[in-house]
């Protein structure tokens, strides 16, 4: 017999760390859909949004998410301004050439956490971190319910930004077709600065959310987060921010269902498990469109 209680449980928090898994994939296929190339330093990003939170709440004893109205512009000017100094000069190379300086972003920006911060991993204690919410029999952390908030909050001024301003329709431009943006006068080169920039603001922000959930290392939480970013944006679509969307709540709702009715030892494999399977029978993701070769 169903047990209908646990499966809501389960499918609540799901959705709610799934929430956070789709925040860290649309960061990483809006600079993707953009500049055509995969992002492997945006896990990185991430845990400097987490320690970002870390130093706040230990310098200033802040709460946590007080830190996103900083993390996020932080975020932002910083990706600008690897994009302006260092990927712009590559920008028409081989993709290979832009993976490649992106590893190697990554590796600078994980030793120089390493060496900040130690490799001692760390996480913030909130006063709520036990307090639940009970919806019926059912009862929700509040602290997945802030992180899930800031999601749709982040997301949703994303959806704004694009969908409802100039630069918004200079970047839909730019990545439809990067020549005929120019022609029609959208300056390129700073719209790919101002996506690199939003990019990271969104992993800044998912590290914020993340940060009182889990702990930061800078050894080895980066390359988690990267390869999370990519599963759920296979998961949907690889360029599709709506898909990637639906593969975060997919991935957080397969991990949480797996950890619970299956074993909790092996929750991040039951999404490459997923990944796996998608890829088998749809590689183009379960939201991506099929490609027509001739």
């Amino acid at each position: 017999m169903i047990d209908y209680i646990s499966f809501f449980q389960n499918l609540s928090n799901g959705v709610l760390i799934g929430a956070v898994y789709a925040l860290i994939g649309v960061g990483l296929t809006l600079v993707f859909g953009v500049m055509r190339t995969i992002n492997f330093a945006h896990g990185d990003f991430v845990v400097m949004g987490m320690y970002f939170a870390v130093v706040f709440n230990s310098v200033l004893g802040w709460d946590p998410y007080i830190s996103l109205i900083f993390a996020v512009p932080v975020g932002f000017a910083l990706g600008a301004f690897i994009q302006k100094f260092i990927l712009s000069r590559i920008i028409d190379a081989q993709p290979e050439a832009m993976m490649l300086a992106t590893l190697g972003i990554s590796l600078v920006a994980a030793n120089m956490l390493f060496l900040v911060f130690g490799g001692e991993p760390q996480s913030v204690n909130v006063s709520y971190a036990s307090s639940t919410i009970a919806i019926s029999d059912i009862k929700i952390s509040i602290v997945l319910i802030l992180a899930g908030s800031i999601t749709f909050i982040v997301i949703g001024g994303l959806f704004f930004i694009l969908n409802k301003t100039e630069i918004g329709r200079a970047i839909r431009a730019t990545a439809e077709n990067r020549i005929g943006a120019e022609i029609v006068g959208v300056n390129t080169k700073k719209i790919q600065a101002i996506v690199f920039g939003l990019g990271m603001s969104l992993a800044f922000a998912a590290g914020v959310a993340l940060i009182p959930l889990l702990f930061a290392s800078p050894v080895t939480s980066g390359a988690s987060f990267t390869l999370k970013a990519f599963v759920v944006t296979v998961l949907g679509g690889l360029g599709n921010i709506g898909a990637a969307i639906a593969g975060g709540l997919l991935l957080g709702i397969v991990e949480v269902f797996g950890a619970s009715y299956l074993s909790s030892a092996y929750r991040d494999a039951y999404g490459l498990l997923a990944f796996l399977i998608v890829l088998l029978i749809k590689p183009e993701g379960l939201f991506g469109k099929t490609v027509k070769r001739v």
